[in-house]
């Protein structure tokens, strides 16, 4: 009887080890590659206290690593490529591009990278980072909300978050037009990314 009743606790405590071992690997932070397909980086600003003019970023990488359970856990990394700002207009692009503006010649990318991520709700989050623009690095917070989850046609996990921030162009050392009034300081930023992961 006293070997049945060890084996039991044996088995029992084997059981128990296995069933922490598998809920240790599902609460695992997920990698995944940001897929710039299915990713923006979107702006708006006020023009001549009118109307607004949007443009949007065509090239961008990153990795993303997300802990639904421990959002500390997670990060994020992005870089967009300046040269790849497009607004539509060729003349106005290669004004943005040059030395009144982004000086893609000096910094030709745009980096952000995550110092701190708080859960803010059931879907949201608050991402703290540097964000590195025009050779000058600012920290930021955007609320992040989580936009859906999924395998895709072929089977690849993919999660989705959505995100808009506020942030002065002067801070960053671009105040052209700033004088007289041809453009606003402010310029409110859309941050839409889809990861694929690894």
């Amino acid at each position: 009887m006293r070997v049945r009743s060890f084996l039991r606790t044996l088995a029992a405590a084997a059981l128990a080890f296995a069933a922490v071992g598998t809920t240790s690997a599902q609460a695992a932070p997920e990698s995944y590659d940001i897929d710039a397909v299915h990713s923006a980086v979107i702006f708006r600003i006020h023009h001549f206290g009118a109307g607004y003019s949007y443009g949007r970023f065509n090239e961008l990488s990153g990795k993303l690593v997300f802990d639904e359970a421990n959002a500390a856990a997670s990060s994020i990394a992005v870089e967009v490529k300046a040269t790849s700002v497009d607004t539509a207009n060729a003349k106005r692009d290669d004004h943005l591009r040059g030395p009144d503006f982004f000086d893609v010649a000096q910094f030709p990318t745009i980096t952000f990278k995550s110092t701190a991520i708080k859960a803010a709700g059931a879907t949201s989050y608050d991402v703290t980072g540097d964000l590195s623009m025009h050779g000058v690095t600012k920290s930021v917070t955007v609320r992040m909300e989580k936009t859906g989850a999924g395998k895709d046609a072929w089977g690849m996990f993919r999660v989705g978050f959505e995100g808009t921030m506020t942030v002065k162009r002067s801070d960053f050392g671009m105040k052209y037009g700033l004088d007289n009034g041809a453009l606003g300081d402010e310029v409110r930023m859309t941050l839409s990314f889809e990861g694929a992961r690894k």
